[in-house]
């Protein structure tokens, strides 16, 4: 048994849950619960942003105080991921009283040696991403490279972090350790930036009073970016708990979207060195879901709701749906036609259908009961093979290949019905007997890889087939007889 620890990023509550916040929610979910499939420890982490420039504007044109704000959009967040199935074993937001000691006590140890200093900051800001950036790296020069929309000149006196000081150290811990950041594309960018020099930065803010008041010096908050990522600590006892800091740290896995990583990939792990504690491990990078080869954006009006498809498909269609869409770290298309076309094909046709085969034949050829499961044998599914590919590949985190040889061993099972064609032979024929026993113990098999795609269905499925909440990764004979339960069609094919 081993520990598993991962984290999403905690999102900036001015804004509504969105498919690509779901999308990262679904994939360390996914994560979490493939390593609690395989007995792991898992501690899965994520919340909600609640400091800075923008939350506290937002709550005074709403007329209520910054903290009422957050109060009422963090639950936003909190009800989405309930309706997804997303089991998070903790959710950190960072006006909680746990977090401002974790930051306070983190950014005053980096302060005492000597990492942390003060001078005046003139930068181009935008307000957007609570962020400075240099000149070149704008659109025309004045336009932030994100959100499109004119950065500010902006000029206080704040505290630094000397961010250049670590340049080479972390050049040094990613060429020695390339796995650290997934996919490797990711990698070379964060290696290219590194390799241009880094400059210091400011991390603390004068000029607003909404954020974690630095503890050497009450005129100033930490900026949010620093003050959020420090949530990765607060969920693991940093200053308060050593034993538990040391149980899960720093052997993290940082679920993260692209558009942030150089805040997670260069910032943080060069304030974990300086603060005198290891970087965290790993950095999983997800790409940007796309619509026609664009982002999403309200604007142009290609949004996909996350909680509309929830609720008109089922979670499980839709969390099945973004992981086997595109392969972890790549940009890739998404739309409702292909989300309907998916689901019909592989969910209703293929894994639906094939359970609802597999009872009623039992029920009807094998005397009621569930069929013995035989010795593996020549393995006419290839599940043995298949099911080896899929725990690589979740072990990898290639969600996508996983569910592909799931769903192999699926359409093995759909094609040796059609061989043996049990439908036209005798009761208690012992042909289709073994066909119809093999094929259950395939779908048992399908349903525990796709469990962490598709949690509801993948238990209905080994209820209905008289499993119970047996979740071996290995062919398993047993000698059948179970009650076996027909039920509502388990994917209902969508017709639009």
């Amino acid at each position: 048994m081993t520990n598993f620890y991962i984290t999403t990023p905690i999102y900036y509550v001015n804004g509504d849950p969105h498919l690509g916040t779901a999308y990262a929610e679904i994939n360390a979910d996914a994560f979490a619960r493939w390593h609690r499939l395989l007995g792991d420890q898992v501690l899965f982490v994520t919340g909600t942003d609640e400091y800075g420039l923008k939350i506290a504007q937002a709550a005074a044109e709403n007329g209520v105080t910054p903290q009422e704000w957050v109060d009422r959009t963090s639950e936003r967040f909190r009800r989405a991921w309930g309706k997804l199935d997303i089991s998070f074993d903790d959710f950190i937001r960072t006006t909680e009283p746990r977090h401002a000691r974790t930051v306070q006590e983190f950014l005053s140890e980096i302060h005492r040696r000597g990492y942390i200093y003060k001078d005046l900051y003139v930068g181009l800001y935008c307000v957007s991403c609570e962020a400075y950036y240099q000149e070149s790296e704008l659109v025309n020069g004045r336009d932030c490279p994100v959100h499109g929309r004119p950065v500010t000149e902006m000029s206080e006196e704040n505290y630094f972090f000397a961010l250049s000081k670590f340049n080479d150290r972390l050049i040094e811990l990613y060429e020695s350790n390339p796995g650290a950041i997934i996919p490797e594309t990711r990698l070379h960018e964060v290696l290219g930036f590194l390799r241009q020099g880094l400059t210091d930065v400011s991390i603390t803010r004068s000029s607003i009073d909404w954020g974690v008041r630095v503890p050497w010096d009450e005129g100033h908050v930490f900026y949010v970016w620093y003050d959020a990522l420090i949530n990765y600590l607060t969920a693991v006892g940093y200053g308060t708990s050593q034993g538990t800091f040391d149980r899960w740290w720093p052997s993290v896995h940082h679920l993260l979207g692209k558009d942030i990583l150089r805040f997670h990939a260069v910032w943080w792990p060069a304030m974990c060195m300086a603060a005198g504690i290891d970087p965290p491990a790993q950095f999983l990078v997800t790409g940007w879901m796309l619509v026609n080869g664009e982002k999403m954006s309200k604007s142009l009006g290609n949004q996909i709701d996350p909680l509309a498809v929830a609720s008109e498909l089922s979670p499980d269609a839709l969390r099945y749906y973004l992981l086997r869409a595109n392969g972890f770290g790549l940009d890739g298309d998404v739309s409702m036609e292909s989300l309907y076309r998916v689901y019909n094909a592989d969910l209703a046709n293929d894994l639906g259908n094939l359970l609802s085969r597999v009872v009623a034949l039992s029920m009807q050829k094998g005397g009621g009961v569930a069929p013995a499961v035989p010795e593996i044998g020549g393995d006419v599914l290839g599940a043995g093979p298949l099911v080896e590919a899929a725990v690589s590949a979740w072990n990898a985190f290639k969600p996508n290949d996983a569910i592909e040889h799931a769903m192999a061993i699926v359409r093995a099972g759909n094609a040796l019905l059609e061989r043996v064609e049990p439908w036209r032979r005798p009761a208690l024929d012992p042909e289709s007997l073994d066909a119809l026993g093999r094929v259950r113990e395939g779908l048992r098999l399908a349903a525990a890889i796709l469990s962490p795609a598709i949690p509801r269905a993948s238990a209905e499925i080994l209820s209905r087939l008289g499993f119970g909440a047996r979740g071996e990764l290995r062919w398993t004979p047993e000698p059948g007889g179970a009650a076996l339960e027909k039920g509502a069609p388990l994917f209902p094919r969508v017709v639009k």
